[in-house]
This record gives C-alpha cells, structure tokens and sequence, in this order.
C-alpha cells in the first residue's frame, strides 16, 4: 500500500498540529491513537469529520508499521548489512518520484521544466 497525495495533505496538517500541540500519538498496545481535542477546530484543519481523522490516522499508521514489521522480518532473516543499501536505494527512487513529479507539475503550469 502506497501514500497517496490526500494522505500527504493529511500528514502535514497532523505534523502542524502536533507541532502545536493540538494532538498527540498515544501507544496502546498493538496500535497507535490520536489524542487530544477532536473539537470542529481540528475537523476544520483536516476538512474531515473527526471519524475521517481517525480513519485516515490509523491507516497512515497501519502503513508505517507495516513497513518496519516487514523490515524487521527481512533484517531477522538476512542480517541488517543490507540496510545500508536498501536506504541509499530508497532515497534515491524518493528523488527520482519528487523530481519527476515537479517536472509534470511545471508543465502543467506552462513552465519548461529544463529551463
């Protein structure tokens, strides 16, 4: 499962909020939850219900996990001496998405993307 852009809008606002200590992250055991105040000022930020939120929350979350679950596995059955690799590679496939991305969006915008 891969972030799709309304769950990096989202992220963002969470960032801000947590930032402004609007909400925090809770462990529970098995999970992670969204706390604080769930009033309309925070559904407003997020343009959501508060059943969005928290929806859109533990999905992100689940992903995350999810993620570092699946690592753990590779690592506990391969070693960590790929880990090293395997983040040079990721970092690397990040630039190349964000930068093709910013090419089709100045092209959209009637900008030449090479000058």
């Amino acid at each position: 499962m891969k972030l799709t852009e309304n769950d990096l809008i989202f992220l963002k606002t969470l960032k801000q909020l947590l930032e402004h200590k609007d909400l925090r992250v809770e462990h529970h055991p098995g999970y992670l939850r969204l706390r604080h105040n769930y009033g309309e000022h925070i559904e407003s930020s997020f343009r959501m219900t508060r059943q969005g939120v928290r929806w859109r929350f533990q999905r992100a979350m689940d992903m995350y996990i999810s993620a570092f679950q699946t690592i753990l596995t590779i690592e506990r059955i391969l070693g960590t001496e790929v880990r090293d690799l395997a983040v040079k590679v990721s970092r690397e496939r990040h630039e190349q998405s964000h930068g093709h991305n910013a090419q089709f969006r100045d092209m959209e915008h009637g900008r030449d993307p090479d000058g």
